[in-house]
Formats: C-alpha cells, sequence, structure tokens
C-alpha cells in the first residue's frame, strides 16, 4: 500500500512539518504485532507555546474570510480525503487495529463532517430583534470563540479530528489538535492534506507527543486558547475542565459512556440481534457509544441468548489485513486487563461465561468475543465502561425495572430500546437518562444529528448545525438612530 506521501512524523505547526527542538520522540505501536511502526516527534511546552502563538496570529486573518471562502477550503480537504480513503484506511489500521473495512467507513464518515460543516459556515446566521423604543435596532451576530485546542482520543483518530476540526475551522477559529499518542499517524496525515488543500498556515496545528500532562497544561492554562474540545474519559475531563477554570475556557466534552440496550419481548429478533452486534462489537467494542449493559425480557431472554451466540462464534479475530476479520486487537495491553478483571468480576459474583472470556491464540493483543449471561446490576460491568468485546446480558421482566437499572449510571451518553411498540418506544425514549437513543437501530451516529451526553458523559454537542454554534460567540448590538 503506497502511503509514504501520507505517512509523516513530524509535527505540523504554522504550515511546516517540524521536529521538536531537542528531536525527541516516541514510538507508534502496531496493537496486532506490538511492532514499532516509526518513531514520532515528541512534543512538549515549546511547541505548544509555538502553536499557539502561531495559531493565534494566523486565527486573527482567518477569521476575516467570508464564509463562503472558508467552505472552498472544506471542500477541498473533504475532496482530498475521499480521494485518499484506501490509503488513510490503511494507515488509521496499522496503527489503531480495526478492519480494515470499518476504517474506510472511519475515513468517508470523517470527511462526512468536513463536507458538511463547509456548507454550515454559509448559515451563521444572526438576528434582528424587535426593538423596544422607536429610536433604538437590537442586533445579534456571531463570531468565532477564537483559538481552539482539541485533544483526541485513539479509538476513531480521524472522525474525532474532522468532527472538532471541521467546525471549528468553519466558525473561522484555528485550532492546535493534540491527537492521542497511540495513534498520532492518522492526525498527521490530515495535516498533510490540510495544507495541500490550501488551508492558510497557523489555521489547523496538530501536536502529537507523549507527554499528554505538559502540553495540556499548556493549552489550558494560555488565555490566547479560547476553547478546549475534548472526547476521552470521564476522569481526565474533569481534569481538564478544572484546568480551564483559571482562563474560563468555552468547553465541549465527550466523556464516558456505559450505553445500555433495552430488548422487549416484542422487538423483532433476528433485527434486534443484527443491530446489537453492529453497536457492541464495532472497532472491537472499543466506541465510546457502543452497548456495554444488554437488558433482555424475559420472554425474549433464551431467545436473544442463542441467536446472539451463535452469531458472535462465527466472527473472524486476526489482523486487519486478513480477509473477513470481525475483530482487532484491543489497543494495548491495559486494555485487555480491564476485561479479563470485568469477566473475572462477573464470573466470582454468579455470572454464566457463555462463550469466550479468554486471550485469544493469535496472542497480543487479541481478545476472544466474549457473552457474559445472567449478569446483575452490581457487577462491574454495569458500572464501568468496558471497551472490549464483552456482551453482559442482563434479563428484566417488567418495563420501569429495565428503566430503572438503564439509569443506574453516572454516565448519560448513549442508549438503544428495540420493540414494535409505539406508546412505549415515547415513554422509554423520554425516560431514558442520555443525550442519544437508538431506536431498533444499533449504528445512530451521522454528522447531520448533534452528538453528546448528558450527567457526567459531557458537555455541548457535535455534528448537525448545533455543532457550529459551539465554536461562536453571540454578540448583541444595539444602535441608537
Amino acid at each position: 500500500m503506497p502511503i509514504q506521501h501520507l505517512l509523516k512524523t513530524q509535527a505540523y505547526i504554522n504550515g511546516e512539518f517540524i521536529s521538536a527542538k531537542n528531536h525527541r520522540t516516541f514510538p507508534v505501536i502496531n496493537p496486532a504485532n506490538q511492532q514499532v511502526i516509526c518513531e514520532v516527534t515528541c512534543c512538549g511546552e515549546e511547541e505548544a507555546e509555538l502553536a499557539i502563538k502561531s495559531a493565534k496570529q494566523a486565527q486573527h486573518e482567518w477569521k476575516k474570510y467570508a464564509a463562503k471562502e472558508r467552505s472552498k477550503f472544506l471542500q477541498k480537504w473533504f475532496e482530498l480525503i475521499m480521494q485518499n480513503q484506501e490509503n488513510l484506511a490503511y494507515l488509521l489500521s496499522m496503527e489503531q487495529g480495526k478492519p480494515l473495512n470499518e476504517s474506510r467507513g472511519e475515513i468517508a464518515y470523517g470527511a462526512s463532517f468536513i463536507e458538511w460543516f463547509a456548507e454550515e459556515a454559509k448559515r451563521a446566521y444572526g438576528e434582528i430583534i424587535p426593538q423596544d423604543r422607536s429610536d433604538h435596532r437590537l442586533l445579534v451576530i456571531k463570531q468565532p470563540v477564537g483559538v481552539v485546542a482539541a485533544i483526541t482520543p485513539w479509538n476513531f483518530p480521524n472522525v474525532m479530528i474532522t468532527r472538532k476540526a471541521a467546525p471549528a475551522l468553519a466558525a473561522g477559529c484555528s485550532i492546535i489538535i493534540k491527537p492521542a499518542p497511540e495513534t498520532p499517524l492518522s492526525a498527521l496525515a490530515l495535516a498533510e492534506l490540510a495544507d495541500q488543500a490550501g488551508i492558510p498556515k497557523g489555521v489547523f496545528n496538530v501536536l502529537p507527543t507523549a507527554l499528554a500532562e505538559e502540553v495540556g497544561s499548556v493549552l489550558t492554562r494560555s488565555a490566547d486558547v479560547r476553547k478546549l474540545t475534548f472526547t476521552g474519559s470521564t476522569k481526565v475531563g474533569k481534569i481538564l475542565m478544572a484546568q480551564c477554570a483559571d482562563t474560563v475556557k468555552k468547553l465541549s466534552l465527550e466523556l464516558g459512556g456505559n450505553a445500555p440496550s433495552l430488548i422487549f419481548n416484542d422487538a423483532d429478533l433476528e433485527k434486534t440481534v443484527d443491530a446489537v452486534i453492529a453497536s457492541k462489537f464495532r472497532n472491537s467494542g472499543q466506541t465510546c457509544i457502543c452497548t456495554n449493559r444488554i437488558y433482555v425480557q424475559s420472554g425474549i431472554y433464551r431467545a436473544f441468548a442463542d441467536k446472539l451466540k451463535e452469531k458472535v462464534r462465527s466472527f473472524i479475530v486476526g489482523d486487519f489485513q486478513q480477509q473477513g476479520v470481525n475483530i482487532g486487537p484491543l489497543i494495548n495491553e491495559n486494555a485487555v486487563q480491564k476485561i479479563q478483571r470485568h469477566i473475572g468480576d462477573a464470573v466470582n459474583k454468579g455470572a454464566i461465561l457463555a462463550l469466550g472470556g479468554q486471550r485469544h491464540a493469535l496472542g497480543s493483543t487479541f481478545f476472544e468475543p466474549t457473552i457474559l449471561e445472567n449478569v446483575s446490576q452490581d457487577m462491574l460491568v454495569c458500572h464501568e465502561e468496558t471497551f472490549a468485546p464483552l456482551a453482559a446480558l442482563i434479563p428484566f421482566d417488567t418495563e420501569e425495572q429495565a428503566i430503572s437499572m438503564a439509569n443506574d449510571s453516572e454516565f448519560g451518553l448513549a442508549a438503544y430500546l428495540y420493540t414494535q411498540d409505539f406508546s412505549r418506544i415515547w415513554r422509554v425514549s423520554e425516560e431514558l437518562e442520555t443525550g442519544l437513543v437508538g431506536i431498533n437501530e444499533g449504528i445512530i451516529s451521522n454528522e447531520v444529528s448533534p452528538f453528546g451526553g448528558i450527567k457526567q458523559s459531557g458537555l455541548g454537542r457535535e455534528g448537525s448545525r448545533h455543532g457550529l454554534e459551539e465554536f461562536l460567540e453571540m454578540k448583541y448590538l444595539c444602535m441608537g438612530v
């Protein structure tokens, strides 16, 4: 696969690929075989300060571009990404491990945000307010918030960047991206294509680093950075939120999840099993909105469990280059230890291991797709995000019981329900304490809908027309005439 033209190993600051002052680097590891793919520049405080200075200078001019001009840059970036979809997908799979088909889908999904916000850039409407006095005219305009810092995770290293960068650039903001150290290559490839698209110097910057706390501290304490957007764990989100308090930054936080699926007796069994599989096992279960707790009503429990087991048993586990692979490796050894801890806790408390449960014969961080039956609410899997290919089945009898268990979580990102009863769809959807609800559907994310959670799953929304507002400030003008 000819990926060399996209394989960048230096930081991208002010329109140039540069090394760290001290030439410090860190390795990027292929999770399938634990081999080093390459060494990448390890940015520190000095590079972070340089990026902020460059972004501030660039943003001063970028905000003056007409929305239609910014739109054209984004459209060109979108076109280049889609022209390079196969190479970007290969690079993504190599550093992250997911099957190539899933990576192809992620590249297209990520690009869709750029295409969407290329259009939304032209729709940052203000308003005229009916005046309170005849000699007044009252107006509201929208302006870019300023320099944006984005801290992104490893599980969707392309989408998590484009979902933040596209609306930021569309709004007239410059952006500094700190990608996860596990997956910096996708971020740097996007920088190369942004450069080819002609996006002005300093508007789009990428700081690869293994020194997350050092670089993160520079970004959060800087008064020149006016917004932080972060996707990651609730624990880290709280730390960043506290660090941003001194400069009162605008915040978007997409944090942890523990998504419940509620499957009622009248659900379409075949379609429901397929939808749950799509939600649970995509990216080896390493998605923030993947089903983590599967509540199944007693009348359909046995049939659902058997059908799920039958289909999951046929999954192919392997390297992304292998034909027909469904499940790739987990990102690292810590992820393996977490699923082992969740399985051990559940079995010790009475759950039944129905399928899998072991590190895969391939070794490394490959893990068998696993099903636990008769899980109860007191087990770790019901209160921690597993982030691995583990399906936990929990029986229930009544709708009220299911809702109560589903809401028994500090998280409130996504939930799913499966039923043919339209009255129940409304009742349950309104009662679930989450920002997203999938109804008879396991794949619910897209660029046109608002994505985000409530409770300790975060603040703000990404995607949709609402996603642009996150990068705009409202200014009221009162004119005497």
